[in-house]
């Protein structure tokens, strides 16, 4: 702890000059989620065609697997999905596909203040757009002892379990199967086969422990996604399925962003937006089961 109380003290001391002016920065994050388990449950789907599993792995890793541009300065950041040309979408069955795309974390511009300890994002939600503006989260990160480097950055470990996302996609689970007891009345037996909707097939965990590797060589208050509240940028995230990680650093570049909170959008707060999400994402698996599964559906979101 008196190692990084010291480095802390030193690093501080060298980057105040810089922090005095306009500071800015760059930080690019490769943000990447395990679909292991459902891979796992594809495999085991006697229904599914060697073609539909690579189509919905090929949808899967496009939604699993993006990479994210945080623009910051010493009191506010912005941290936005890289653009990138999409070929048109193939194929049916794209409802669910796109209903788990817009509830994938990130999507619009997310600004943090962390001065004012706020933050705002421009969200779009099956056709309506909404602007988040709330409170930042208090994080009560554990300071572990452990190091790292990442990218030539002296980087060091914290921790925090926090409470799981109901609208993050990537804190799913697929249910593990449960073994029915054998009766010898057949009429009783149920086709284990028979499914009603996928969200019949996930789960969500109580808690999520959040590892975050930070460097006090970057002494900005900042990180990907909502994650701030370290003497140092963030520059890696890890929740045990989805790992967030920095792969390029600019620093005082010549040109300047502007970094400023998205406007567009129907004014919300996390908690509204939250209660908005899971009603539709209700309301769209009971209108999946009524139409046997198979996500070909619009919702209307507005009001």
């Amino acid at each position: 702890m008196k190692r990084i109380v010291a480095l802390l003290v030193l690093v501080f001391i060298s980057f105040n000059g810089i922090i005095a002016q306009e500071f800015q920065g760059l930080a690019v994050y490769e943000s990447k989620t395990s679909t292991a388990d459902f891979k796992s449950r594809m495999e085991g789907n006697k229904e599914m065609t060697p073609d539909m599993q690579k189509m919905i792995e090929e949808r899967m890793k496009k939604m699993f697997e993006k990479t994210f541009i945080l623009n910051f300065n010493k009191s506010a950041s912005i941290y936005k999905e890289e653009e990138k040309l999409d070929a048109p979408s193939q194929g049916g069955g794209g409802g669910g596909m796109r209903m788990m795309s817009s509830i994938m974390g990130g999507g619009g511009t997310q600004y943090k203040n962390v001065k004012e300890k706020t933050y705002t994002v421009d969200k779009e939600f099956m056709g309506k757009e909404f602007l988040i503006k709330d409170s930042l989260p208090n994080y009560a990160w554990k300071m572990e002892s452990e190091t790292k480097q990442i990218g030539g950055y002296n980087c060091f470990k914290a921790t925090v379990v926090l409470p799981a996302s109901k609208t993050d996609f990537r804190n799913f689970r697929p249910k593990k199967e449960k073994k029915e007891a054998v009766s010898n009345d057949t009429t009783k037996t149920k086709d284990a086969t028979k499914k009603t909707s996928f969200m019949d097939d996930i789960e969500l965990p109580k808690d999520v422990t959040i590892t975050a590797w930070y460097s006090p060589e970057i002494p900005i208050n900042q990180g990907p996604e909502n994650y701030w509240g370290l003497p140092g940028l963030i520059l890696e995230v890890s929740d045990g399925k989805t790992i967030i990680l920095c792969s390029k650093i600019v620093l005082n570049a010549k040109e300047k962003v502007e970094i400023k909170a998205s406007t567009n959008g129907e004014k919300i707060s996390q908690k509204k937006y939250d209660e908005t999400i899971i009603k539709k994402m209700e309301e769209f698996s009971q209108m999946n089961q009524g139409r046997g599964g198979n996500g070909n559906m619009q919702i209307r979101v507005g009001h």
